[in-house]
């Protein structure tokens, strides 16, 4: 009796090993099954993940650079573009100096906020420290000096009466006395003076160019 009792305890022991062994085995299985499928899934998850890290890395954005010192702006362009940065004085009559490094951007292009890629060139225009920015970019600093023309006065209205020249009246011309009818001789020029006749002008009586030495139409005039 005592060793069938065992013989019965000993295979009831026995069945509950081999039932324990099979439970941890299905348990094992299940868990390498689980284990198998996650990193099927880990693995499978990874290259899209990488994909879209990479596509968000290329999509890179121009960065706001108005008001900022030129500076500032290169260090803030250098990190989405590697392109040359084009500089330009947003006055037309202002020229850039040889280092401008502590100049104003006021416009730039591409805007802030549009994508860029490495070889996008940049264009920045700048004004010199304390200088306000134009309306727009290519304005001219200094107002036009051209002279403003005069406004014409106006006419005065006023009726002013304008007196007419008169022309003055012509000299008469002098002209020698008449000739008496009688001739009239003088010898010479002191009969001349006593009878009151000289100086005898050309046309007058007793005239005559034996008289007239100087011939200058006037005789017994010296």
């Amino acid at each position: 009796m005592f060793h069938r009792r065992g013989f019965a305890v000993a295979g009831v022991i026995g069945a509950v090993v081999l039932l324990g062994a099979g439970c941890e085995d299905t348990g094992a299985t299940k868990a390498d099954s689980a284990k198998g499928k996650g990193s099927g899934a880990a693995a499978s998850a990874s290259p899209s993940t990488d994909a879209s890290a990479s596509a968000s890395a290329s999509q890179a954005v121009m960065p706001k650079l108005v008001g900022e010192r030129l500076l500032d702006a290169t260090v803030l362009v250098k990190k989405v573009t590697s392109a040359p940065v084009e500089l330009a004085s947003a006055y037309r009559d202002v020229t850039l100096p040889a280092d401008p490094t502590a100049w104003t951007v006021c416009f730039q292009t591409p805007a802030a906020d549009s994508p860029v890629t490495p070889a996008t060139a940049v264009e920045l225009s700048l004004v010199a420290p304390g200088t306000d920015c134009p309306e727009r970019a290519g304005a001219a600093r200094q107002a036009s000096k051209a002279p403003v023309p005069a406004a014409s006065p106006t006419p005065d209205r006023t009726a002013v009466p304008v007196s007419t020249p008169v022309p003055p009246k012509p000299k008469k011309p002098q002209t020698p006395p008449p000739a008496n009818d009688e001739p009239v001789f003088f010898k010479n020029c002191d009969a001349a003076k006593a009878a009151g006749k000289a100086p005898i002008r050309r046309g007058q009586p007793g005239y005559r160019d034996a008289l007239d030495r100087d011939k200058d139409g006037i005789a017994c005039d010296k």
